[in-house]
């Protein structure tokens, strides 16, 4: 055995072969175990197939691809588990049903080993709770395909060890991932701070101010996001997305800022879970058609502006409340979602004024709290009216498309 230490990977769906064909790539011997042994056969098989396209592409050779997959073995048996270094989980966003994989996996293992969810929103320290050495329980939180998306969460529990964190943290890095540290509050970092991109995308349909190919032609077209808001609901899988919004939501006690959507909902009610279905916002069968936007540049800037200042008090407020450093924060949205900048950055460009102008106008005219700015974005403003020089007066006016959204949704449609 490879004297990096042996790597476990329970669950074998997309996420936890993508991660196992990770830890084998960097030279890790991975056991994979899943309940189901036709999805560890399934399993096996998706690995093979990534790695006869890389040998095919020249980016793997004949000997290295074999090698790899030579690495890895499956297990129909926590059991099978007890020389494991590091055990990382990717089953079902169920907290009972993870707590109880833990604390089974814990009685077979050694003290040494650490133990990972790979959960995208469930609370760490609450599945920690399920063990009797909760300091070797941390997140670990990769990205859909795991093999080629590069960001990493870490995430400490309040239980979790400083020693644990530091030697996940090694490990992962060495596998070429860019790991950011994040506190342990739903949706962590990025699926925290991406919310509004799919919600207030939703909104402004919802509202009857565009359609999908609408909405999703200003995000590209004026933000530079390589795919909008309903495409890429529709490639993560409406299914996901929409539990991840629902857990989110519930976890920071119903806050409407992460409401979801009857939208969201009766997508995932029906089955339209997007690419991988057939069907979701948008038709992939093989006779449909791309529907066309309409490419009003008025729309669009004020639909971009909308769900972008959106996204910028979500970042600013993950900043304000410690949930990360500013700079995995910036990295997290870059890497993790491939946004084309950082959100702090875009604040920066957009100017404190303009964006706080578009938020308190939604909040004035809307009524809601989900409109409510970032108590930091009122500090930054005040303390750059007390050093800057430019006309606050001026750069109001200035803003004056932006701080009547509604009405002038109705002027541009």
């Amino acid at each position: 055995m490879s004297n990096k230490g042996i790597i476990g990977v329970a669950g074998s769906g997309a996420m936890g072969s993508g991660i196992a064909l990770v830890a084998a790539s960097a030279g890790h011997h991975v056991l994979i175990f899943d309940a189901n042994p036709l999805a560890l056969d399934k399993a096996v098989s998706s690995i093979n197939d990534i790695l006869t396209k890389s040998v095919a592409k020249g980016k793997l050779t004949d000997d290295a691809g074999k090698l790899i997959l030579d690495r890895i073995k499956t297990i129909d048996s926590v059991a099978g588990f007890s020389t494991c270094r590091l055990i990382i989980e990717a089953i079902i966003e169920n907290i009972d049903i993870k707590k109880s994989l833990f604390k089974s996996i814990e009685a077979v293992v050694e003290p040494s080993c650490i133990l990972a969810t790979n959960t995208s929103s469930l609370s760490v320290v609450s599945v920690a709770s399920a063990c009797q050495n909760r300091g070797r329980v941390l997140g670990i939180h990769f990205f859909n395909p795991a093999n080629l998306m590069p960001l990493v969460e870490i995430i400490p529990a309040f239980t979790t060890d400083e020693n644990t964190v530091s030697q996940a943290r090694a490990m992962i890095d060495s596998w070429g991932k860019i790991t950011v540290l994040a506190k342990d509050t739903p949706g962590f970092i990025v699926n925290r701070i991406a919310r509004p991109f799919y919600g207030e995308a939703i909104r402004i349909y919802e509202e009857g101010i565009a359609d999908f190919a609408t909405i999703d032609w200003a995000m590209k077209e004026f933000g530079g996001f390589k795919m909008g808001p309903f495409e890429l609901m529709d490639f993560i899988g409406n299914d996901i997305n929409y539990k991840v919004t629902e857990t989110v939501w519930e976890q920071f006690f119903y806050d409407p800022r992460y409401r979801p959507s009857l939208t969201q909902k009766r997508l995932y009610e029906a089955g339209l879970f997007g690419r991988k279905s057939g069907r979701g916002y948008y038709n992939y069968g093989p006779d449909s058609s791309v529907p066309e936007p309409v490419k009003n540049e008025y729309l669009g800037k004020a639909i971009f502006t909308r769900v972008l200042v959106m996204l910028i008090n979500e970042a600013v407020d993950a900043l304000y409340l410690k949930i990360a450093t500013a700079s995995d924060i910036e990295t997290s949205m870059m890497k993790g979602v491939n946004y084309p900048k950082g959100l702090l950055k875009w604040a920066d460009e957009m100017g404190v004024d303009k964006v706080l102008s578009v938020l308190n106008s939604l909040q004035t005219d809307y009524q809601e709290d989900r409109y409510r700015p970032s108590l930091l974005l009122k500090k930054w403003q005040l303390k750059n009216l007390s050093s800057s020089t430019i006309n606050h007066s001026r750069c109001l006016q200035s803003c004056d498309l932006f701080c009547r959204v509604p009405q002038f949704f109705q002027q541009a449609v």
